[in-house]
């Protein structure tokens, strides 16, 4: 067995309660040992155990690393012209969706896998260490299975999204659709998932056929959570605490019943703030869910259509100007939050026993990461303990 001691760290962020400074567990001049992947111990450089490697930092800040607890990375091609369009007054609307299905299901295994690996390493390099990858853009038995058995060889946390939009060749039946997904996709697609997904809004599923698929794939073992309220209030976010979903992901449009169950639930609010950017859509009001007692995740969505970005510290640096966030909010629910929103104890802190997952910032604090928004702050990341960047 090897050890690693990382010192000279200016500010460490554990989001660990053990430790009450400030909101988010921070330690002045301190250092953290990794053994076998995991935080062994935590504390004042001055006192940090011999390790047989050391990396002295000189003063950087360190955090856990951030988890992205939604995005939607098996894809092909991109929709720059839908964004180029929409960027001149053209609304963003759910059907779009249709445009990557295409193109995706034209697409090899070869070309989709490379794309992940791609988008996965812009990932790490602004430092996340944990990804969830939904499928969604295959909408047939074999590509939704085959989306899903290739994302699940880059991340354990990988959700079936069948259930996305209904495809062209069914647009009239959504109802065989609907029982398509619930059955025979279904099938196909949980060895290869954790989580069952759909998407709750305008021109996507309605309540009734989203408590079907949420239903069936709780019967078979996955774990739910849902997209809603992204394009206008509805009952999403009720069914989701309703059926203790993880997460229920947007929550752009609230009306009060929505918060007041979330408010009363373990269901995280993960908000999105790259759809907004890209869509020109109101963000959602973070202050009021956090002052409701809400727990809220942050996390990118990219996707090709309304939210290509691959980068937290981008959305962290949203969430304070526009959502006003504070700058250890928004860390946290990109890291502690996203963790949550995962049902993941072992990510999202640096407590001893945590995955050695680490980023350090060319910064003094985490503060920067709002304060010098589109900079590239990300100056090294640990993923269980060994250096990926």
């Amino acid at each position: 067995m090897t050890s690693l001691v990382i010192t000279g760290i200016g500010l460490l962020v554990t989001n660990d309660a053990e430790f009450e400074t400030g909101p988010l567990g921070e330690l002045i001049d301190a250092a953290v040992v990794v053994e076998r992947g995991r935080v062994a111990w935590v504390g004042p450089a001055r006192a940090a155990p011999a390790g047989d490697t050391a990396v002295d930092v000189d003063g950087a800040c360190v955090l856990p690393g951030f988890v992205d607890s939604h995005s939607h990375l098996v894809f092909d091609s991109d929709r720059a012209g839908e964004f180029d369009a929409r960027m001149a007054g053209r609304p963003y609307t759910a059907g779009g969706i249709a445009t990557t299905v295409a193109a995706t299901r034209a697409a090899p295994d070869e070309r989709l896998a490379a794309n992940v690996a791609r988008l996965m390493g812009e990932m790490v390099r602004a430092g996340t260490t944990t990804m969830e990858v939904k499928s969604g853009y295959g909408l047939t038995v074999a590509d939704e299975a085959r989306t899903l058995r290739l994302a699940r060889g880059f991340t354990p946390e990988t959700t079936f999204l069948g259930a996305h939009v209904v495809p062209p060749e069914l647009s009239e039946r959504p109802d065989d659709y609907v029982d398509l997904v619930c059955g025979p996709m279904l099938a196909a697609c949980a060895p290869y998932a954790r989580w069952i997904d759909v998407f709750c809004d305008r021109g996507a599923f309605d309540v009734d056929q989203s408590r079907a698929v949420l239903e069936a794939g709780i019967a078979v073992g996955l774990l739910p959570r849902l997209h809603a309220n992204q394009l206008e209030a509805g009952g999403g976010v009720r069914l989701g605490v309703e059926l203790g979903a993880a997460s229920v992901d947007h929550c752009t449009h609230l009306n009060p019943a929505d918060v007041t169950a979330l408010a009363g639930s373990d269901t995280v609010a993960t908000l999105l703030p790259g759809a907004e950017f890209s869509t020109r859509a109101p963000y959602p009001d973070a202050r009021r869910l956090l002052d409701a007692g809400v727990t809220v995740a942050l996390a990118t969505d990219c996707n090709p259509g309304s939210s290509y970005t691959t980068s937290m510290p981008f959305c962290i640096a949203l969430a304070v100007r526009e959502m006003h966030m504070t700058p250890a909010e928004a860390l946290w629910a990109a890291t502690a939050g996203g963790a949550r929103a995962l049902r993941r104890d072992d990510v999202g802190h640096l407590g001893v026993g945590a995955r050695a997952d680490l980023t350090l910032l060319r910064a003094p604090s985490y503060v920067h990461l709002a304060y010098r928004p589109g900079v590239d702050l990300v100056g090294a990341v640990w993923r269980s303990g060994r250096q990926a960047r």
